[in-house]
């Protein structure tokens, strides 16, 4: 059976989908990929020369391995597996300076790029505010890697639930109650029968069943609907796009090791 994908929402940063003749095993293997194992690009180690600030070094480095970074995954490469074998190159690594004296609010559009394609999702962000007399100067690494390795590489804060089938066998007056107990009104009485007006923002709280007798709420597992927020400079779209990739890679490794055996 071949799964169908229906997009609901779409956004710059957020991405919500209908992933429908699938199961929760799926769901939730695709889910964690997509979390943990997109790889991106964050710093990797920092090199600082001064530092007066109110921070200390290891809070600063810090500060620089959590700024989410922008680029073209499609041109970079792991360090282990690229040609310079690790030494550190422009298809592998880019180095982000800072050089500013206080006072003054050091942010992340202060940074400069050895790679002008390659920069902070936000230029707003606070690194550290700097007082008379206070100066910060460092040269800060970013490589790919995956959130399994650290969490600053997560690629996407993703949920998922299943899609609501409602079914009222009660009476009208029951079927108005469950609408009143609705805490997001999304329920509504159609013909004499009850129904959801926007399936998708019912997160199956129950309270339509708890306050109304003949009243049934439940989750499809074949249906689910999943949200995507890139925290990444990745788009939602190539996450998931990414992570299917990956679930398939996956896959066939499995099925090749176990013709082997």
């Amino acid at each position: 059976m071949i799964m169908k994908v229906k997009i609901l929402n779409k956004m710059e940063k957020k991405l919500d989908f209908l992933l429908e003749d699938t199961d929760p095993a799926f769901a939730n293997s695709l889910r964690r990929i997509m979390i943990s194992e997109v790889p991106t690009l964050a710093v990797q180690w920092v090199d600082i020369h001064d530092n007066n600030s109110a921070l200390f070094d290891e809070i600063l480095s810090h500060r620089m391995g959590l700024i989410p970074l922008k680029f073209n995954p499609k041109k970079f490469e792991f360090t282990q597996d690229c040609k310079c074998k690790g030494k550190g190159c422009p298809i592998c690594q880019v180095v982000f300076i800072l050089h500013k004296k206080g006072p003054a609010l050091a942010i992340s559009g202060d940074l400069k790029s050895s790679d002008k394609s390659i920069s902070p999702t936000d230029p707003r962000i606070p690194i550290v505010e700097l007082l008379e007399g206070h100066a910060v100067k460092f040269e800060a690494v970013a490589r790919l890697g995956t959130g399994i390795q650290h969490a600053k590489h997560h690629a996407a804060n993703v949920s998922y639930n299943f899609y609501p089938k409602i079914t009222a066998k009660g009476s009208k007056a029951d079927m108005q109650k469950a609408v009143k107990a609705c805490p997001k009104g999304i329920l509504s009485v159609q013909g004499g029968k009850l129904v959801l007006k926007d399936p998708v923002k019912c997160d199956l709280c129950r309270l339509c069943m708890e306050n109304a007798e003949g009243v049934e709420i439940k989750g499809d597992e074949t249906r689910i609907i999943f949200r995507v927020e890139s925290i990444s400079g990745l788009e939602p779209e190539y996450v998931v796009s990414r992570a299917a990739e990956i679930l398939q890679e996956r896959t066939e490794e499995f099925n090749s090791k176990l013709k082997r055996i």
